[in-house]
């Protein structure tokens, strides 16, 4: 009783078959974690959503909270409440120096445009000595 061995077709489309199962199943792994990570991406950016809407809320509330206060103190309601704005005014002054300062001190990517020039001059070069000196180059630096 002699034991029929496959060929090679049969084997490489086993192999093909085997393989693309494999990926099949990958792909729909992918689809099924992706589409967890979605649904919790979107719970949580919809909290997120509703917590930044109550802290507005908190803001307002605790502003007329404070002019009325400051009315209670003894100040004329108008009083109370542009004192309250002008603190706001005077946050929203200080942030915005801030963020302007934190801006100006961005700086362009210097190594990056270093790179991607010698990288357009490489191109540029038909020589193939220069190009590996200019990759060897390119590696050093960094």
């Amino acid at each position: 009783m002699a034991i029929e061995e496959p060929t090679v077709g049969q084997l490489f489309s086993a192999v093909s078959r085997d393989l693309s199962s494999l990926v099949r199943s990958e792909i729909e792994l992918a689809k099924a974690e992706l589409k967890d990570d979605v649904r919790s991406a979107g719970k949580g950016g919809g909290m997120l959503g509703v917590a930044a809407f109550l802290g507005v809320l908190f803001v307002i509330l605790a502003s007329i909270a404070a002019a009325y206060g400051l009315t209670a103190l003894g100040l004329h309601p108008a009083w109370a409440f542009l004192i309250v704005a002008g603190f706001y005014l005077i946050v929203a002054g200080v942030l915005a120096l801030v963020g302007v300062k934190s801006l100006k001190q961005i700086k362009p990517p210097e190594l990056t445009i270093k790179t991607a020039k010698d990288s357009a001059a490489l191109l540029k070069s038909d020589g193939r000595a220069d190009a590996r000196a200019g990759v060897r180059a390119g590696v050093a630096r960094r």
